[in-house]
């Protein structure tokens, strides 16, 4: 597999995966620890406290985890011209509509579905992208509780591998008629106008799924062949999505808006807005179309 990526100032590939690898590891270690009621590595906390305040549970394990990759990547690359942002840390460092001032930036999800987390289904995610401009070059996708670690470098290939570093490559299921398809659709956020819209599709079977990385890992493999991701009163953030679109555009896989347009990060607004499309490839324009014809029906005022 060709692994190519462009790169800030020149840094080496290999090595900045095999960096990341290690973070990667260390941050599943922290992870299963926290989920076991364990003592996690690293010094950090055993206690596992909850805050349901804002727009989800924040628990130790996301704060632990969050700390072992941001300060692991700036410690690794000193001299690196990029920037780092996180769930964790957006609050803190972002202006309302203003982008980031920064050519290359690292968008962390420390634990994406925390919910899932807390209940003990084991279907959540670690997701770390490295974006240039508004386009994710580089996706990461942990899932501790199945120790697979998945890599996507988008324009040269993507593929998944164990803790010891055996790779397997990606696989999308050979089903070409949506009428076969398998929709992976989540577990929690979800309303009406969602469960109408599902219900105009003819697909063959549904599974219900944490994080939006391991739904997405679901498609790479060929368990399942679409997504769709509906906004409501709230929608989906930078973080959720980066690392799991440049892993299924890496793949040869699509990720778009039901306008077909690609999604763009840092733009000023962490929302992503819409109703978002992520598939193996092989009927996206016309779940695309047919998408957006119903929405038409549904929701007349709802924006793609």
């Amino acid at each position: 597999m060709k692994k190519e990526v462009e790169l800030p100032d020149a840094l080496n590939l290999d090595e900045l995966l095999e960096k990341l690898r290690e973070l990667c590891w260390g941050a599943a270690d922290i992870l299963k620890a926290y989920s076991k009621g364990e003592k996690p590595p690293f010094g950090f906390p055993q206690v596992l406290s909850i805050d349901d305040e804002g727009e989800g549970p924040v628990t130790a394990a996301d704060l632990a985890v969050n700390s072992w990759l941001l300060d692991g990547i700036r410690k690794s690359f000193p001299l690196a011209k990029w920037s780092l942002i996180s769930e964790e840390t957006a609050k803190d460092k972002l202006l309302k509509d203003v982008p980031i001032d920064a050519d290359w930036l690292w968008i962390l999800d420390p634990l994406d579905g925390t919910k899932d987390f807390l209940l003990g289904t084991g279907e959540y995610a670690v997701h770390l992208a490295l974006v240039k401009g508004n386009k994710p070059l580089l996706g990461i996708v942990l899932i501790p509780e199945l120790e697979e670690l998945w890599f996507g470098i988008v324009g040269s290939g993507a593929w998944y591998e164990d803790r010891l570093g055996n790779q397997k490559p990606i696989m999308f299921s050979a089903r070409e008629e949506i009428s076969t398809m398998v929709l992976v659709a989540s577990r929690s956020h979800r309303d009406q106008r969602l469960e109408k819209l599902i219900a105009t599709l003819p697909f063959a079977e549904k599974k219900i799924i944490g994080s939006v990385g391991c739904k997405v890992t679901k498609i790479l493999k060929g368990e399942a062949d679409f997504y769709i991701s509906l906004s409501g009163k709230t929608a989906p953030k930078d973080w959720d999505m980066a690392a799991p679109d440049a892993l299924i555009q890496s793949a040869g896989g699509f990720f778009t808006h039901a306008n077909k347009e690609k999604l763009r990060y840092n733009t000023g607004d962490l929302n992503q807005w819409g109703c978002l499309i992520a598939s193996h490839g092989k009927q996206h324009e016309y779940l695309c179309k047919k998408i957006k014809s119903e929405l038409l029906i549904i929701d007349p005022s709802f924006l793609v």
